[in-house]
């Protein structure tokens, strides 16, 4: 089929390719800051959210670093390294103020629709891993973003949080658990359609859903021409802009590549998919109301820690186990098998080489994962629901994630877990790779996208706006203790979070 070509030329302001969270959090952000500015989002899929914004795509944990024990390294000397969790933990209190702002001035009618209030836990058992958590449970409430944390060997007392984890474990067996009442369970899926509906109403602004980006060619004038393919129809148009925005998930790295920005050069990509068990029993579902995280088995990536998880997906409750790894060169759950071939290119095939070879454990930890039967599944399960049978759960195929790879002066190429902001030196294009936790400090990490690539963000009128949007803007929460009391009381009213929890966090 011949590709019809479109003489015609749109030039937008901004263009955001990929309909996810963080191309929402940065679209709203710009309009309020700007309300002139004008904005094209292209999405390769026929509706937003269809990747790893979706619902059943990502954990939804809100990743507040409550529970999540591979934000907590333990290091050589036997003390637990908390600076990553503290910067988590601040980083999801500023997404909630932009979320309460939100709220407030009515770009989402209710919090209900995706923010709920459900304990996080972590829970371990055996010598080592119990000592472990109760080093990580001294360390983090030494801080006062985790203070409120309870933490408890006591089997009783743990099966009062979570009867259904305790049932059927040896009374003998050593465990101890971690509770923050203080935790969410985020509908993505939910908020990231709120906020272009929002941006659908305003003028200026104009999303083209089944559109795939093909090329970006940076022009004399440090302008981009952008090749836009209409995926149906195959016909193409050209949009100029003065800025882009790659947030297109694991389609990131492609489009990064296609840019071709020295900044870029040297990053590679590494996809692991993810499986969930989801319980089909509703009185199963029931019994339980907390995530429960555990420990990552040795080799694991870390985005592949066992939690029990209790959702609240578009109003219903559901319990989920997972994630299982799984390999796929798709860099989308819904690309190609070319993907990671396709990616692979002169200026990355070092730094890839080396990660492989300095990763071979999480090789060998994936190979594992594909060869599981359905009754390995549930034995992993077990661990957390010693009476779980086979029978009540369902196999849920997750999101897809791409692992940055990037260059190394001493290991040549080392694999990273978490997610990297990639931005042209002139500030004309920005590009987000990674995974976990990225939803839930999309609003920092878009924050500082805006700081980096926008030069009216350090003008007075800007800064006024961000400081209406998030009210901590500028300062740190992690070091004031009196802003962080005030502002998360706030959110946590706003949001309709439980505030008695708060109120005994905030006294203790």
């Amino acid at each position: 089929m011949n590709t019809k070509k479109s003489s015609k030329t749109s030039t937008p302001d901004v263009v955001l390719i990929g309909a996810g969270i963080m191309s929402a959090t940065l679209g709203v952000l710009l309009k309020k800051l700007n309300p002139a500015i004008t904005i094209s989002i292209f999405e390769r899929l026929d509706r937003v959210t269809a990747e790893s914004s979706d619902a059943w795509n990502n954990a939804g944990t809100g990743h507040s670093a409550f529970c999540e024990l591979n934000y907590t390294p333990q290091l050589p000397d036997g003390s637990v390294e908390t600076k990553k969790a503290v910067k988590i933990a601040e980083s999801f209190e500023v997404s909630k103020e932009f979320w309460a702002h939100l709220v407030e001035t009515g770009v989402i009618e209710s919090p209900a629709t995706f923010i709920y209030n459900i304990p996080h836990m972590s829970f371990v058992w055996g010598n080592e891993n119990v000592d472990y958590l109760h080093k990580r449970y001294t360390a983090l409430t030494s801080h006062h973003l985790f203070r409120g944390m309870e933490y408890t060997e006591d089997q009783e007392e743990i099966r009062s949080w979570i009867p259904l984890v305790m049932k059927g474990r040896d009374k003998n067996e050593k465990v101890a658990a971690t509770r923050m009442q203080l935790g969410t369970d985020v509908n993505f899926g939910t908020l990231t359609r709120a906020m272009f509906n929002y941006l659908e109403e305003q003028e200026g602004v104009e999303l083209h859903l089944n559109h795939e980006v093909d090329d970006l060619t940076r022009k004399k004038d440090g302008s981009w021409m952008i090749e836009v393919k209409e995926r149906d129809s195959r016909a193409s148009r050209y949009v100029q802009t003065k800025f882009v925005f790659i947030g297109a998930g694991g389609g990131s790295l492609p489009l990064l590549e296609k840019s071709r920005i020295p900044e870029g050069k040297g990053f590679g990509g590494f996809p692991v998919s993810g499986q969930w068990l989801v319980c089909n029993k509703p009185e199963i579902i029931e019994k339980h109301q907390a995530k429960v995280y555990g420990k990552a088995s040795v080799g694991s990536p870390p985005m592949s820690v066992p939690h029990l998880d209790t959702r609240m997906i578009d109003g219903q409750k559901a319990l989920l186990f997972g994630p299982y790894a799984g390999f796929s060169t798709k860099f989308l759950k819904n690309g190609s098998y070319l993907d990671l071939p396709l990616s692979i290119k002169l200026n990355n095939i070092k730094p890839m080489l080396a990660a492989g070879i300095h990763n071979i454990p999480l090789t060998k930890y994936l190979i594992d994962q594909v060869r599981q039967s359905p009754e390995d599944r549930v034995e992993a399960l077990r661990d957390y629901l010693p009476d779980a049978k086979l029978e009540d759960w369902d196999l849920l195929k997750a999101g897809q994630r791409v692992q940055v790879i990037k260059k190394d002066e001493k290991e040549g190429g080392v694999l990273e877990f978490g997610t990297e902001m990639v931005t042209a030196a002139d500030g004309s294009l920005a590009a987000l790779l990674g995974a976990s936790p990225g939803a839930s400090t999309s609003v920092s990490i878009m924050l500082e996208l805006i700081a980096r690539c926008f030069p009216e963000a350090k003008s007075a009128e800007w800064q006024n706006e961000f400081k209406k949007m998030i009210p901590s803007y500028g300062q740190s929460l992690a070091k004031n203790e009196e802003l962080a009391a005030k502002t998360r009381a706030w959110t946590t009213d706003v949001l309709h979070l439980n505030t008695s929890h708060l109120e005994a966090e905030l006294t203790a």
